[in-house]
């Protein structure tokens, strides 16, 4: 288990981030150079952690670059005693990484976008200045769950017309480096390994796995009650159930927190490790065609994003992060669907406290069934995996999503080869948590009959009529709309629409219909919520996008997908202010 990094008496973390160097490898043979040892210092580059390196170094031709690039930097080791154990903590490397520590190998990373844990036993002395050294390898998989393509494969498949810049299977720039914080992590070796959170509207259910120890303690605090139970560990678990006289349950509404604080006991009833976070009293669940929260239907409203922002790429932005939670709450919005990978732990936390419902996405995009094998499978799991271990105890995810418009090409195979990929897939992330609901996005090419639809709690669809196709004819479009609908209703179960939109360049105005204006999209995104509000099946859309985004480059996109409501700089379109009266907030 990752745990993310803390700071108390008994745990520090200090954080790496700043003014690391970086070397690029298009030749991917650094290893041969000795870089592993220490980059070579006349080809480097100043690069920001946690930053992407396209946008900081496209004047130095590395924009479009999608390859290997290693990164260095020094720090220090603190004087620990022989009971701690220091290791390194990387929010995520995209989309791959090695890691050697004063020249030794040290581990690689996991799934894409998701943190990782590298072990320093052996690695360190007290009291040195160590080297890092991460090999950051930005090209995708062609085996995992979201596939690599290159320029030769469009070639190949007489699709030159398709082909992006850089190459990708997908309609968002690919940043690459170290986009989340590094951490050096001290923990004690008598410590808790690993916890799950699992909470109703009465009570706060805890499982614990220690190492070592004799006792738990546990303790729920709501700033004036608290509440205590203690468990002793047998083979080094403890469970244990606390409810609180009077809970005050957490809402988009009322984001209400309690505080858990977890604390393991030595034989001599001494505590010698504590970890704490925060967790609300909800329930989430499914039922007939709709989604209840708290016992009380909810209808989803809000959107995509992505984490990118100027200069920054998809490196963590702090400022923008709080600034996006104001947006969401000043819009009337309730949901968010990371769409389409694992975000941040920030964010995560501010959706705890803002109260903003949190679909949570593994990365997985345009999964080609021509090319899915066992290891595409096995690879996919690893990263649902991941997800869930890293992601389960949060107040705010309500739900997995597993996978976005797999079957895109309309590929014969995705009909024939899915069904057991889905249903072992499913299985997989309901053997790791029962307690939520599962769905994935479907596209229009995989039909309103999509297999993956019989193993999903609730139908998720991305539609664009209007758009993509139906060009500024609302009227064809919302009777198609409501035609993939009614067809889709026949399942029986809720449906979200996790993606409508249109792009509209911030401006750019008509009298009438016309793709690319303000008025369009709003008028647009208008007669999609119309649609979703009358429909019984429905239960909640998701506009596309939040805030207009970097693609790569390609005919039909000027630099950005430009379907935000908010410009990438955050400023809002009319469709913004359409969508804080439609949900409430004017």
């Amino acid at each position: 288990m990752t745990q993310t990094p803390v700071n108390n008496r008994y745990r520090s973390a200090v954080d790496l981030s700043g003014i690391w160097h970086i070397c690029f490898d298009p030749q991917a043979d650094g290893v041969s150079r000795n870089w592993h040892r220490g980059i070579d210092r006349r080809q480097a580059f100043a690069i920001a952690v946690p930053g992407s390196w396209n946008e900081q170094l496209a004047e130095a031709g590395y924009m479009n670059y999608c390859g290997v690039a290693w990164y260095e930097t020094r720090f220090y080791v603190p004087e620990t005693g022989a009971d701690r154990v220091l290791s390194l903590h990387f929010g995520s490397a995209d989309f791959s990484a090695e890691i050697w520590v004063n020249g030794q190998p040290a581990g690689r990373s996991k799934a894409a976008m998701l943190p990782f844990e590298i072990a320093l036993e052996g690695l360190v002395q007290p009291g040195e200045i160590a080297v890092l050294v991460v090999r950051v390898d930005a090209t995708l998989d062609s085996e995992g769950p979201t596939q690599g393509i290159t320029r030769a494969i469009y070639e190949a498949e007489k699709r030159p017309r398709d082909e992006y810049l850089p190459a990708v299977r997908f309609d968002f720039f690919p940043f690459g480096g170290l986009n989340r914080p590094v951490f050096l992590t001290s923990r004690p070796g008598m410590r808790i390994r690993d916890h799950v959170v699992v909470s109703s509207m009465r009570t706060v259910s805890v499982t614990i796995d220690a190492h070592d120890g004799t006792e738990v303690v546990v303790r729920l605090s709501d700033g004036s009650e608290c509440v205590e139970q203690r468990a002793a560990l047998i083979d080094g678990k403890a469970s244990l159930t606390l409810s609180p006289q009077c809970p005050e349950l957490w809402s988009p509404d009322s984001p209400f927190l309690h505080d858990l604080e977890i604390s393991l006991l030595d034989a001599k009833g001494v505590t010698v490790d504590q970890i704490s976070q925060r967790i609300g009293l909800r329930e989430f669940r499914v039922e007939g065609r709709q989604l209840l929260l708290n016992g009380q239907p909810i209808r989803l409203k809000g959107f995509g994003k992505h984490e990118e922002s100027p200069l920054h790429g998809r490196g963590l932005n702090l400022p923008q992060l709080i600034k996006d939670f104001h947006l969401l709450k000043w819009i009337g919005a309730n949901s968010v669907r990371t769409s389409h990978y694992p975000y941040s732990e920030a964010f995560l936390e501010l959706a705890d406290a803002f109260g903003i419902l949190v679909v949570d996405e593994v990365f997985s995009i345009n999964l080609d069934f021509r090319l899915v094998n066992e290891a595409t499978l096995a690879n996919h799991k690893d990263a649902v995996s991941q997800l869930i271990a890293r992601d389960r105890n949060r107040t705010c995810v309500v739900a997995w999503s597993l996978a976005n418009e797999p079957g895109y090409l309309a590929e014969a195979e995705y009909r024939e080869k899915s069904p057991p990929y889905w249903k072992e897939l499913f299985a997989h992330a309901r053997a790791l948590d029962p307690t939520r609901p599962m769905t994935h996005a479907n596209v229009g090419y995989a039909g309103n009959d999509d297999p993956a639809f019989a193993e999903s709690d609730i139908i998720g669809m991305n539609r664009y009529h209007g758009w993509y196709s139906e060009p500024a004819q609302l009227d064809r479009a919302t009777a198609r709309l409501r035609a993939d609908f009614d067809a889709v209703a026949m399942h029986g179960k809720p449906i979200v629409l996790f993606e409508f939109g249109a792009d509209a360049m911030a401006g750019q105005h008509a009298s009438h219909d016309q793709m690319f204006t303000e008025e369009y999209q709003m008028r647009f995104i208008e007669a999609y919520w119309r649609e979703i509000v009358a429909h019984p099946a429905l239960a909640g859309g998701h506009v596309w996008n939040f805030a207009d985004f970097r693609t790569a480059q390609h005919g039909r996109r000027v630099v950005h997908n430009l379907k935000g409501v908010f410009t990438r700089t955050r400023e809002p379109k009319m469709a913004a202010w359409a969508l804080r009266t439609l949900w409430g907030m004017a």
